[in-house]
């Protein structure tokens, strides 16, 4: 049991379940929904049978047909990525936060340390602290012995750095909304040349309805599921881009505006 709580206190771990709480929760709820409607309609259906063979149409839910439509392989793939675009977008919702990126303590006390010229706490506060400013800082504070431009030059480095590291984990969601609708379009082909080739293996009379409406039902859920999945990828993406890069702006401008104490000792 104490291996199992180690397990789920991990931070990865935490948006990975997150994320799958999120998809069974949408899962159920798209298969409640026409489940109820089944329930409401059977009294109508029953009171109303055919007077031919005795037999009545069977309605089949809304995600079973989804679900038949797109088979084992599209339906496994989709469901991973429906997967990693939930955790992703946990992931780096909580890593764009001002309090993981800039937080204002370590600003207030940093600032606090060097006007009372206590440089080493100064240092030992922002190498102490995981946010983006603290490896800014300490990287700055490490190098100002050597000069103010030298220091100015890590803390860019360390700045481009840690700005590499948030848009390469950013990337995986644009990474999902290119390759959804590429997946959908693939089950699309899919799709059509299945049912073209029952067309075409059918020799004499109409080809069976049924199994024609299988390859267009999956060209058609392949392509809306893509798409689905692309739309709040790509906005997540692009939302969170934005957030991230006005918040590296101002790291490098309160960074700066920190140090510059040492320039004008300096000069």
């Amino acid at each position: 049991m104490h291996f199992l709580h180690n397990i789920i206190l991990l931070p990865w771990n935490r948006y990975l379940l997150s994320g799958l709480c999120l998809v069974l929760a949408l899962t159920l709820v798209g298969s409640w929904e026409p489940s109820l409607a089944l329930a409401q309609d059977a009294p109508a259906e029953q009171d109303v049978a055919p007077a031919g063979n005795g037999t009545a149409d069977v309605e089949i839910s809304y995600l079973s047909w989804a679900a038949a439509s797109l088979g084992w392989f599209y339906g496994l793939v989709f469901l991973g990525l429906s997967f990693m675009l939930v955790a992703l977008f946990v992931m780096n919702v909580l890593t764009a936060r001002r309090e993981n990126v800039l937080p204002r303590d370590l600003v207030e006390s940093f600032e606090q340390n060097l006007e009372q010229k206590n440089y080493q706490a100064a240092y030992d506060l922002a190498k102490g602290d995981e946010s983006f400013l603290g490896h800014v800082l300490s990287a700055g504070i490490a190098k100002v012995s050597t000069g103010y431009n030298e220091a100015i030059e890590a803390m860019q480095e360390v700045g481009e750095e840690e700005n590499m590291r948030l848009e390469h984990r950013l990337s995986y969601l644009a990474l999902i909304g290119t390759l959804s609708p590429m997946i959908g379009l693939l089950g699309t082909v899919d799709g059509m040349i299945s049912s073209f080739k029952l067309i075409a293996n059918t020799a004499t009379g109409a080809p069976d309805p049924q199994a024609l409406a299988q390859g267009i039902s999956t060209a058609l859920f392949t392509t809306f599921i893509g798409l689905v999945l692309a739309i709040p990828a790509l906005a997540a993406y692009n939302l969170l881009r934005n957030r991230v890069s006005r918040l590296v702006l101002e790291v490098g401008i309160i960074s700066e505006g920190l140090m510059s104490r040492f320039q004008k000792k300096s000069a």
